[in-house]
């Protein structure tokens, strides 16, 4: 009898041991805050450490142009390049956003060649293009409200956000 009590007070202690064994093997996220108290691997990381987003000249989908917020656009998606290779559990959208002139029809098919613009050069960086989906929403998102050239320079972008 006091061999039966033995093994059934061992038993819980077998089963929460391998419990514990499969969680340690279960891959985590990076944790743990950065200088600035962003998790990396994350949206905050991404948008804060990285960039987020690049910007067009008028009427374009291409990545070099004159304008002064495009004078970053290839540096910007070398860091995000790196950042999803050092990151290999994210999978991102990329979002094509046009300025307010044009018609609607004509900036969603601008806000996707600017988000497969931004794409094509990640995936030649040797990312996967399956970890990678595209939508545009032309003008209907603006990040900067006006009808002026500095408004208008803002909102002609593509924008990377982390997909769940």
């Amino acid at each position: 009898m006091s061999m039966f009590r033995r093994t059934i007070a061992i038993g819980p202690l077998v089963v929460g041991a391998a419990l514990l064994a499969g969680c340690a093997a279960t891959p985590q996220a990076p944790v743990g805050p950065v200088a600035d108290g962003v998790r990396p691997g994350s949206q905050e990381d991404l948008v804060q450490n990285v960039g987020d987003r690049i910007f067009f000249d008028f009427d374009r989908a291409d990545l070099r142009g004159t304008g002064a917020r495009v004078a970053n656009n290839m540096a910007t998606l070398d860091r995000q390049s790196a950042w999803l290779a050092k990151f290999a559990q994210n999978n991102v959208q990329i979002a094509g956003n046009c300025d307010e002139r044009g018609t609607e029809e004509y900036n969603l098919a601008l806000g996707q060649r600017r988000a497969f613009t931004m794409r094509n050069y990640i995936v030649g960086k040797g990312i996967a293009g399956t970890r990678i989906t595209t939508i545009s929403f032309g003008k209907e998102r603006p990040t900067a409200l006006g009808s002026n050239e500095d408004a208008w320079s803002q909102n002609r972008n593509a924008i990377m956000a982390l997909r769940e």
